[in-house]
């Protein structure tokens, strides 16, 4: 992957840890310059040494930022513009999950997921596109979940937003293609982040049972299948075999997979339940 990253730049949103930060270490052992945004700058100067440290120095560059404050990314974006003349790849890593039963969300959490998962998003692709069109080329990343295909019980909030990414990935790819740009959506399953940690406090006890037998996957795995699947050209990249068989599975099962949906619930309501002993 060296001679297809080497000497390019990259914009990785959410880069300060997790699947963003692997991905931009990555990017920096293949020679590519990362500018790694996130909202926290003792985060970033971590990460940045994260990066340093595999890429050697100026293979990484800090932007603070919101991806829901749109001005603040099209600032953010012409920084980078500004300092490297073109903008090549966009990772949109940036994300936040929070499960729960829908009764007990409260509504700002809907509205949450959709501003930094669904809008953060948009906004970041919206301050980029001008440029790569105008070059006619570049390449738009964008992450949703496996639960941006597969309805998960507690996951109403989080997968709706990440369903919303899928649907605004597939129009933009077929609008942006013939203009010389590239899309991809990356469909992740569970992976091992600071993120998973903190949605775990909140699953349902069905949400558990359900996630307890599938592999936890780490960043570097996902962050190794994004960068071998962009740089193959593919649209669609799914990291790790049980995100391919589930995506899949659900395309060749159509309606009939909602009674196994039911039955996988039914069974993992029965674990939940004996495991408290009631």
């Amino acid at each position: 992957m060296n001679s297809f990253f080497g000497g390019k730049v990259a914009l990785v949103t959410g880069g300060s840890s997790g699947i963003g930060l692997a991905i931009a270490r990555q990017l920096a052992q293949n020679g590519a310059r990362a500018w790694l945004l996130a909202r926290h700058p003792g985060r970033l100067e971590q990460a940045r040494q994260a990066v340093e440290a595999v890429g050697g120095q100026r293979s990484c560059e800090l932007l603070c930022a919101d991806v829901c404050d749109g001005p603040a990314v099209e600032q953010a974006i012409e920084q980078v513009l500004a300092s490297d003349g073109a903008l090549d790849f966009v990772f949109n890593c940036a994300g936040v999950a929070h499960p729960g039963y829908f009764q007990e969300l409260d509504p700002s959490i809907f509205r949450l997921m959709m501003e930094v998962n669904y809008f953060g998003t948009v906004n970041v692709t919206k301050a980029v596109v001008p440029h790569m069109i105008e070059r006619r080329r570049g390449h738009i990343v964008n992450f949703s979940s496996v639960a941006g295909f597969l309805g998960v019980f507690g996951y109403t909030a989080y997968g709706a937003s990440k369903f919303a990414v899928r649907g605004f990935s597939d129009a933009l790819r077929a609008e942006l293609k013939p203009l010389g740009v590239r899309v991809s959506i990356v469909f992740p399953p569970d992976t091992d982040t600071p993120q998973l940690a903190y949605e775990n406090q909140f699953k349902p006890p069905e949400t558990k049972a359900l996630a307890a037998s599938a592999r936890i996957m780490q960043p570097e795995e996902v962050a190794e299948a994004t960068l071998k699947g962009v740089a193959r050209g593919r649209y669609i990249i799914l990291p790790g075999f049980e995100a391919k068989a589930l995506f899949y599975l659900t395309g060749l099962l159509g309606p009939a997979l909602y009674p196994v949906m039911d039955w996988l619930v039914a069974r993992a309501r029965k674990q939940a339940t004996q495991s408290r002993g009631v």
